[in-house]
């Protein structure tokens, strides 16, 4: 069952004034379509945004500088919100709202993706940790240049309560996260806690989940989360075959396939038994787009493998939309009045592919190494800043250090420069600041 799009009204009716509300009040703008919603208004401010432009120099799994082809965190997210507003259509929730989390999800990753991240959480646990979603969450409603309050301060985009608690992956706080798990889809190990507000950032957190159950996320949260899961477990496949480091043709080995089912249990899925990912490698190599020779790189080999990667993402969700639909009905649903049923057969499937990039990309000794040396040069660049933030910050981080009121508000600052900061740029200000300083 497909729902029908609802009207306007039937937006307003099922999306009330507190969905649409924001955290602080805008006076209408003079010139402004009258067609133009608030969600609208939402995601042409994450679209615009300099965060949004940055994630194309920011680490997928491929580096992006490696080639043409391979995708970064921004390509990523425009794949992630083409699927999470197609699942949001046929779920009846609003595809603006999903198509801006979406977008808005890998904003606050560091350089280096979850490698970074697991560096900067080390060394920021005197003001309360690091993590991505969290920085994402800060960068919305804080340091994103937008919009300010009465007395200046700056309030990031400004957005409103359903797209910033769709963009709230972990509804929780540092002190309330489970403790890790498994792997990040980079490969780097789970090493900190999962979470999605720095305890200064609890203020618009309280303010957007207001009346919502403790750790209850949104329906537009849970498709935008699992659209990222769809988009990354296909697409890091993709690009692991392009650049020569997978060959589907590897799985029709028995010991091939196991080897790749301990990464799945390792990594992803601790609790799956072999015959499960037996049935989920049947499935996916039932589909009649699968490959049946090596990839050679022509353009009949990337068209083949571009029909694979549409073929399995349709598997995915419409798996997902029936048995979603099937538990609901044919109602629309929104914020917080359901739940996305994932089948576990296609969580398996995806599971497996995830441990496919997993064994063959993200473990090569190659990798490992680049690995090392990234967390080394953003701890080196780290160290040298917060020697001297005074000098050395760009000028809005400076202004913010000015504001800082304790060594923990200091160093926050400081993480939230380097934070900022792409692949590349991470680079050139290591040269800069950590070489001078050499």
């Amino acid at each position: 069952m497909t729902a029908m799009p609802p009207t306007q009204q039937r937006w307003d009716q099922l999306y009330d004034a507190a969905a649409r509300e924001r955290w602080v009040a805008e006076p209408a703008k003079r010139v402004e379509a009258p067609e133009r919603t608030p969600f609208e208004r939402d995601r042409a401010r994450v679209v615009h945004s300099a965060a949004l432009r940055r994630l194309a120099a920011k680490t997928q799994v491929v580096g992006p500088q490696s080639d043409d082809f391979v995708r970064n965190r921004l390509t990523h997210s425009l794949e992630v919100a083409q699927v999470g507003r197609d699942v949001a259509h046929v779920l009846g929730c609003h595809p603006d709202v999903v198509e801006t989390a979406a977008l808005a999800h890998d904003l606050g990753h560091p350089p280096f993706g979850h490698n970074g991240e697991r560096v900067l959480d080390d060394l920021a646990q005197a003001c309360g940790g690091f993590e991505g979603n969290a920085q994402t969450l800060r960068l919305l409603t804080r340091l994103e240049a937008k919009s300010a309050d009465a007395q200046g301060r700056s309030i990031g985009l400004n957005l409103t309560r359903a797209t910033l608690d769709a963009c709230t992956k972990y509804p929780w706080t540092r002190g309330e996260a489970p403790a890790p798990v498994g792997y990040h889809s980079d490969g780097s190990a789970r090493q900190g806690r999962k979470f999605g507000v720095y305890d200064d950032d609890l203020p618009v957190f309280a303010w957007l989940r207001a009346g919502v159950p403790p750790r209850r996320r949104c329906v537009e949260a849970q498709v935008m989360d699992f659209a990222d899961d769809v988009a990354y477990s296909v697409h890091d496949v993709e690009d692991g075959v392009v650049a020569g480091r997978i060959d589907l043709g590897w799985l029709e080995s028995a010991q091939e396939r196991a080897a790749v089912a301990a990464t799945v249990r390792e990594w992803y899925l601790p609790d799956v038994d072999t015959d499960e990912v037996e049935e989920a490698y049947a499935a996916l190599r039932s589909i009649g787009s699968w490959p049946e020779r090596p990839y050679d790189g022509s353009r009949p080999a990337l068209a083949a493998l571009k029909n694979l990667t549409s073929d399995v993402i349709g598997r995915f969700c419409g798996s997902v939309q029936a048995a979603t639909r099937a538990a609901y009905g044919a109602a629309p649903l929104v914020r917080h009045h359901a739940e996305l049923v994932v089948p576990r057969a296609t969580a398996v499937e995806v599971g497996l592919l995830k441990g496919v990039a997993a064994h063959y990309v993200m473990r090569a000794d190659d990798r490992l190494r680049l690995m090392e040396r990234e967390r080394e040069l953003l701890a080196e660049l780290v160290d040298a800043l917060a020697a001297e933030p005074e000098t050395r910050l760009a000028p809005a981080f400076a202004a913010d250090l000015a504001r800082a009121d304790d060594d923990a508000a200091r160093l926050r600052v400081v993480i939230d420069q380097v934070a900022s900061l792409t692949d590349g740029s991470a680079l050139t200000w290591h040269a800069q600041v950590v070489g001078r300083r050499s």
